[in-house]
């Protein structure tokens, strides 16, 4: 594979799901069994590397011509199940969600208003033919939102240093039943707690999402390029999947101070995120 950027591409986080080859039909099954055999599979960087490259040209590439053929692996109690980058949709995807990020004049500048409309009508023709698509990534930048962290456990946390080249790491892994196990629970108790609010909402949302794939999923929560910008020190005390559940919890027995100091805790250790993203 032609390598298109040595730049370590930063400040974003995800959430994927990891099918196993039996929820495709064929032929993409056969595809993804003979491209998880591949020993030269591109890595979590190069396909970011790859959409950096594509702002590059002008006029840029806000989404690829063409979707992407490559998936990320992994091996589940003997199972290999695979999570396909599907690049081109959500280039559409997070090309909608640019108009309520950025200022006007910023989004001119770096995409211009001519090939946001191409961009925008090619989606529409492409969705008409294609309803029921979604996508196995999700994708946040300088943050990873609290209803991520609803989906997994402290105990599945797994956290590396690093060292020389190799950079540090932070993610969860969980399977799809116990995610959507969570999902349910925390949702009664904020229900019957708060009634409404954004992480209810959000929570609905991931939640419809989840159900999309098969229930032999397994559900993979990485900090990806945060490991970049953050101390290694706050990265190693950072359970913040044990602060959320601490504070459901708390909400499911009527303990609103308990809770609350879950949150603190929780809003805490994230200032120092934003705080950064303000200086950038």
């Amino acid at each position: 594979m032609p390598k298109v950027s040595s730049v370590i591409v930063p400040y974003a986080t995800y959430l994927r799901v990891y099918e196993p080859l039996a929820a495709f039909p064929e032929p993409e099954r056969g595809h993804w069994a003979r491209y998880a055999r591949r020993p030269d599979r591109p890595s979590y960087q190069d396909e970011l590397r790859r959409s950096l490259a594509d702002l590059l040209p002008t006029p840029p590439i806000p989404v690829p011509v063409h979707e992407s053929g490559d998936a990320f692996v992994l091996e589940s109690d003997g199972v290999v199940c695979v999570c396909p980058w599907r690049t081109r949709l959500r280039g559409w995807q997070a090309l909608d969600e640019l108009t309520e990020e950025l200022p006007p004049s910023v989004l001119d500048a770096v995409l211009p208003p001519v090939v946001r409309r191409q961009a925008a009508q090619d989606y529409e023709r492409w969705l008409a033919r294609n309803p029921d698509a979604r996508p196995w990534i999700r994708t946040a930048t300088w943050q990873v939102p609290i209803n991520w962290f609803v989906l997994v456990s402290d105990e599945e946390r797994r956290f590396d240093k690093g060292s020389g080249e190799i950079p540090p790491m932070l993610r969860y892994r969980t399977p799809m039943v116990q995610a959507r196990r969570r999902v349910a629970r925390a949702l009664r108790a904020l229900k019957d707690a708060i009634d409404e609010g954004p992480l209810i909402d959000g929570l609905i949302d991931v939640g419809r999402w989840l159900e999309e794939f098969h229930p032999r999923s397994v559900v993979e929560l990485d900090y990806g390029g945060l490991v970049h910008v953050l101390p290694a020190g706050e990265l190693e005390d950072d359970h913040s999947a044990a602060d959320v559940a601490d504070g459901i919890e708390a909400l499911r027995h009527g303990d609103g101070v308990a809770a609350g100091e879950a949150y603190a805790r929780l809003v805490e250790r994230w200032r120092s995120v934003r705080d950064r993203r303000s200086a950038n």
